[in-house]
This record gives structure tokens, sequence and C-alpha cells, in this order.
């Protein structure tokens, strides 16, 4: 048995196709067995909500009269200030971007209230965005300053262009110091008290495709939701990690670029958040959808939490030190049940992305889906998990 994108998206426009989460797919396959699943369920979904350090936008401002050169000169969106190096009009704001005045970690833990983020949380929920820019003048683009507002539906384009999202797996964090540390994996207390996590498990995008088997450059997807595409292998893309026997990665793994149009995108899926004495940063929604072609690709997305194992790491020592050094591997069942045993003692844990919100982007996915708003594409490149050069290697190789 083996289907086509091009089968399922037609299933897709009359209606007839059959989409489940990569929530519901375990229980189906449960029931009816998991070459009865492949042969009847078309599509599965999944989804991730949670903090994406990696993310930004880039806006063109359109012209002002009489003209000004904002590259190379100094912009700032709501006193958060944006990369001008592209040329006259476009610059790019980053999600870690904070205020001049912001006080940083001076006073620890600093505690970094706004940054750019919350400057694309605002944009993207239609709000007025205070620019300030100022340049050195040339002949053909004369104006030195401008102080004005802008908003979202008067840009040319406004695109959110995220180099490293979703990863596959990540570590789980714990502070076997005896002071509390302040982390981009949050609050993390003493002597092994607590320990933070950070993916949607079971529902994760890149754990239902380990091995990158559908997902390449232009696989659609739900980004910030809307619709964007992944752009290329994200930054910090390892697929060459160890792997348990069902071919789940147990360590970070791979990533994506995806890139959108950030007017078509929801306040809700983009949320600027703020860090306690680390800095601020964006959480970002991702949704991608696994076609079923066949029972090998079905198999993958049977993992449950059960199934899958992260890391534990010493954010005190070994991880800002960079040495490889893993206390233990733990189940996301067991890190979603509230605590998990290290060294003989019970640790309580918490994620610092949200399930609830993984399952609805999963389940919005699906809808789009089954009212045949969503259609699937087929790749140009696939992202196999073999290694990070691939897509440069594919690609030159086509050229």
């Amino acid at each position: 048995m083996a289907k086509t994108i091009e089968e399922i998206n037609e299933k897709i426009k009359q209606g007839k196709a059959v989409i489940a989460t990569a929530e519901e797919i375990i229980s189906i396959a449960k029931e009816k067995g998991s070459s009865c699943a492949a042969r009847e369920v078309d599509v599965v979904t999944t989804g991730t909500f949670g903090p994406m350090c990696s993310s930004g936008a880039y806006f063109n401002l359109g012209h002002t009269k009489p003209r000004i050169k904002l590259g190379s000169g100094k912009v700032t969106l709501n006193d958060v200030p944006a990369y001008t190096g592209y040329a006259a009009a476009d610059i790019l704001i980053g999600a870690n971007a904070l205020p001049d005045d912001d006080l940083r970690n001076r006073v620890h833990p600093g505690e970094f209230n706004y940054g750019g983020g919350h400057v694309i949380e605002e944009l993207v929920a239609g709000k007025d965005i205070h620019l300030i820019a100022s340049a050195y003048g040339t002949d053909c683009y004369p104006r030195k300053s401008l102080d004005t507002l802008i908003n979202i539906k008067d840009l040319n384009e406004a695109v959110l262009f995220n180099p490293r999202n979703a990863y596959q797996n990540y570590n789980v964090a714990v502070n076997a110091s005896d002071k509390t540390i302040y982390t981009y994996m949050g609050i993390l207390k003493p002597r092994l008290t607590n320990a933070n996590y950070c993916s949607a498990g079971q529902l994760s995008p890149l754990l239902n495709d380990p091995y990158f088997k559908t997902i390449g450059i232009g696989t659609r997807i739900f980004l910030g939701g809307g619709v964007g595409y992944v752009a290329w292998n994200g930054t910090q893309h390892n697929p060459s990690v160890p792997r348990s026997d069902n071919g789940i990665p147990k360590r970070s793994g791979g990533t994506l670029a995806v890139i959108g149009d950030l007017k078509q995108m929801n306040n809700r899926w983009l949320r600027g958040i703020s860090m306690l004495g680390y800095g601020a940063t964006l959480a970002v929604g991702v949704g991608v959808p696994i076609p079923i072609l066949d029972e090998e690709i079905l198999g993958y997305t049977l993992a449950s939490d059960a199934d899958i194992l992260a890391p534990v790491i010493d954010y005190s020592s070994t991880f800002p030190q960079r040495e490889a050094d893993v206390l233990a591997e733990v189940s996301y069942a067991e890190l979603k049940s509230g605590n998990f045993k290290l060294n003989g003692k019970n640790v309580a844990t918490a994620s610092l992305s949200s399930y609830s919100r993984a399952v609805e982007i999963a389940t919005t996915l699906k809808e789009w889906l089954q009212k045949g708003k969503f259609l699937l594409t087929q790749p140009v490149v696939p992202l196999p998990g073999v290694d990070a050069g691939i897509v440069s290697k594919v690609l030159n190789e086509r050229s």
C-alpha cells in the first residue's frame, strides 16, 4: 500500500480525506492495527507552542517623502532596536532584541519586560508601533530623521522568518548547584529541586517524522495562526544524534527554518515572553501535517510520550561549560506526570511549552484539512535525518 501527496490532496478537495491528530492516531492504531490505520488515515497533524528564541520578522516600510535611507542608519520600534543593514526601506527585528535602556542583568535577576518578541506580538495584534529613525543622508535619500507610527496594515510586506524553530527534542534542565539560577529554560532551584522541559512530546512535529521523510523545503505548515512554509533546515540542525530503537532522537536533533506572511497571523500564536534573569523572546505556534504515504510513516507517528526520551542536563555547570554529561534520560510520560526520580530524589517537573495549545494547533490544522482550506505540498528537497549539509548537497547536485 502506498499513497501520494497528489492523491491525498484530491481526497482533501473532495472532503473525503481522513485526518487524525498525533494524539488520536495512537488510539486509532491500537484499535484497528497499524496496517488498517495506514490505509484509512491520510494525514496526521501535529503541533507545538512554546518559546522559540531564533525567531524574528522583516518589514518593508515603503518610502517617505522626501526619501530616507534606513540602511546603515538607526531604527527603533517601541524603543527596541531593529537591524537596518539590508537596504533603504527594509528592516528586521529579532525576538531577543532589547531597548538600549533595559537594565539587562545589572540588577539581577533582570526582568526583561519588553523586547523584540513583544513588538512582533503587538504588530500582529494590529497595534500602532512607534518608529524612530536616523540616517546620514545622501543625494538620493536626503532625509535624516523620522518619527512616526507604523501599523501592519500599512506595511508593504511583513514577514515572519525564524531561522530555528520546532526542535525535534530538547533538554530537561536541572540545577545541581547550591543556588537558584535563571536560564532560558526558566528558574531552576538548587540541589535538583525542579526540572523544566520544553516540548509537546507525542504531538511535537519533528518527533512524528524523525527521519524527515515527508518534511522538507516547501512543506506547508501552520505558523503563528496562519499558513507558513519550511524554508530550510534550521540552524543547529543535527539529525546525527543518538536515537531509540523506534528511531526517535534522544537529543535535540533536527530543527526547521520557517517563513510566512505576518499579516495572516494571529497574536494568540505569537506571544512576547519575558524570561526572568535571561531575556526576552517569542512563543511561536507551529503545526506540521504528516501525510501517511505508507505504513512506515504511520509507524513513526505512533510514538507516545512513554516512548520518547529526553536528556536531563545540569544547567549550573554541564550546559554553560559545554561538557558532555547527561545525568539521566527520562520519558515525556514521566515529565508530564509532574515528577520523576533522579539520584533517588523526587524532582518536580514543569513545561515551558503548552500541551493544550499544541492540541489546539493540531486540531485547527485538522479542521483546515477537513474543510479543504489547506492542502499538502510536495517538498522541493526533503530534509533526511542524515547530516545537516544534505540540503545544500542535494541542491548543488540539481544545479
